[in-house]
């Protein structure tokens, strides 16, 4: 936190290089969730705000009620589609979409450590990086 790009991308670099200079492999993954705000699965956003952070089974429900049941459908040159039900997603343009979206992802740092990877995530990117020795790998010659 409190990076700016600049400063990500070094010291990502300077890790890689680290773990190269002493003989590892490297492996990153760069991910943009340019659509995040769709991303959001509501069955583990809900399971998300009970167990990260708490919320009691009333304010889940008023959760539950706000994100589920939502509907949508395209409408071009005065005809529509077929009408569906949405499963993931957040409001776009309401004031608790952003922060349902940034509670969705806060453990993600958490869940990364968890595996011996490291990771940032700036805006919508995030990159998730991890070392190994060679002789740790299922490398055939």
């Amino acid at each position: 936190m409190l990076h700016s790009t600049e400063t990500v991308l070094a010291d990502i670099l300077s890790d890689i290089l680290l773990a190269i200079d002493s003989g590892n492999f490297s492996l990153i993954s760069l991910q943009d969730l340019s659509a995040a705000f769709d991303a959001v699965d509501h069955d583990i956003q809900l399971q998300r705000l009970h167990l990260s952070f708490g919320l009691p089974s009333t304010v889940l429900e008023w959760m539950a009620s706000y994100l589920t049941g939502r509907q949508q459908c395209v409408r071009y040159a005065g005809s529509f589609s077929t009408t569906i039900t949405l499963t993931s997603g957040v409001p776009h343009g309401s004031v608790l979409g952003p922060i349902l979206s940034l509670l969705y992802t806060a453990d993600i740092l958490t869940i990364i450590a968890e595996y011996g990877l490291h990771g940032h995530l700036y805006a919508d990117d995030s990159q998730v990086y991890g070392f190994c020795s060679p002789n740790s790998t299922d490398v055939q010659h």
